[in-house]
């Protein structure tokens, strides 16, 4: 009895060692078999390398009595889970870019701006900050409250404890020098 539990386990071993065996001299067979069914050679070496991986950790139940079909089988099945997840990954990807751009037509216009547009409006706000630190500082900040904090005329002047007509000149010193400076 003792015997035989200790044959199960080499049992097991030497099953595992027989399909690494198959696989080893099959592998060309098997690399060529896939590329025609996923259209790819380098997805087909992929797919007959984890057919590797999972013969390397696998633990046979019981005894193959075909082992090359066992290993055309093992590769169906990931090569179809493998689609399965590439299709599930296209309809996230299709489902998160149609909630996010907008469609013209047949053409799709995104909510974001293009790298050139970003790029350029980065580089327009440098020439503007490098123009407003040209301003008096009280320029400065009267520009600032109104533009940038939304604040009006007679709010910036409340605010700055000046007249309203003051704000006013303010942001005609800044207005003019801005069209100035910036292209």
């Amino acid at each position: 009895m003792a015997d035989d539990s200790g044959r199960n386990g080499g049992g097991r071993e030497d099953e595992r060692a027989v399909l690494i065996a198959v696989y080893l001299a099959r592998r060309a067979d098997l690399v060529r078999f896939f590329t025609v069914r996923l259209r790819s050679a380098a997805a087909a070496e992929d797919l007959v390398q984890d057919i590797y991986v999972r013969l390397s950790g696998l633990e046979p139940a019981g005894e193959i009595q075909n082992p090359l079909a066992y290993l055309y089988r093992l590769g169906s099945n990931l090569m179809l889970d493998r689609l399965r997840g590439e299709r599930r990954t296209a309809h996230r990807d299709g489902a998160w870019r149609d909630s996010q751009t907008v469609r013209l037509g047949v053409h799709e216009v995104s909510a974001e701006p293009s790298a050139e547009s970003a790029v350029a409006a980065r580089q327009r706000l440098g020439l503007l900050t490098e123009a407003l630190k040209e301003l008096t500082p009280q320029t400065q900040r009267v520009f600032r409250m109104h533009k940038f904090d939304g604040l009006s005329h007679p709010e910036v002047a409340q605010a700055l404890g000046i007249s309203r007509s003051a704000v006013e000149k303010h942001m005609m010193a800044a207005l003019k020098h801005l069209l100035a400076r910036l292209p």
